[in-house]
């Protein structure tokens, strides 16, 4: 296995890239998930240092400013959200390949960063439709945040030619396997 590799998820909310992920890493004991961190408040069970850095809208701004992240990203607002440098050398301090879960503008940064030595795969959802039916059905979200979402995916399925490779979300037991084999390709 090659040092310093790097596998990039990204894909519209709702495809179901965070449940892929989810599975690699309890497939491949080499793969550590990166941390991103937010300047958004943790929702219910989510933890500091687990699910993300939670950091102040300040904080957020003062460690740009800082040069702290590798990327980041205004997604709304004053919502931040960003891949710290100091999680990627821990992560490859402890000799794993890391995997992001990360927006569209996020992934083609650290793809570029990366270059041959990271992976960026889009998951798509089957179809537009498809994936305001996903977010619906979390129960997660108000009408407008909801046209939000369906509305920036749109213009985020746009990016998906930018990606190594696009695996199409519409079966998940395929969409796992065929990530499980194109990650260990890539590994090696």
């Amino acid at each position: 296995m090659s040092y310093k590799k790097a596998i990039i998820f990204s894909a519209p909310s709702g495809a179901g890239k965070t449940t892929v992920v989810k599975y690699l890493l309890e497939q491949i004991s080499e793969l550590s998930f990166s941390i991103s961190a937010c300047s958004r408040s943790p929702r219910e069970n989510e933890k500091d240092g687990k699910d993300y850095y939670f950091l102040s809208v300040d904080e957020f701004k003062s460690r740009i400013n800082q040069s702290h992240f590798l990327e980041w990203e205004e997604v709304y607002s004053n919502m931040f959200y960003g891949t710290l440098i100091e999680e990627v050398e821990r992560l490859w301090a402890e000799g794993k390949v890391i995997v992001f879960d990360v927006d569209v503008k996020g992934a083609l940064a650290l793809k570029s960063h990366f270059k041959e030595n990271g992976l960026a795969i889009f998951v798509a959802p089957p179809s537009i439709e498809t994936l305001e039916e996903r977010l619906r059905s979390r129960g997660t979200e108000n009408e407008e945040s909801l046209n939000k979402r369906v509305s920036k995916s749109a213009s985020e399925m746009e990016f998906q030619s930018k990606f190594d490779v696009t695996v199409i979300n519409d079966n998940l037991e395929d969409s796992y396997h065929k990530s499980l084999n194109l990650v260990r390709e890539f590994i090696g």
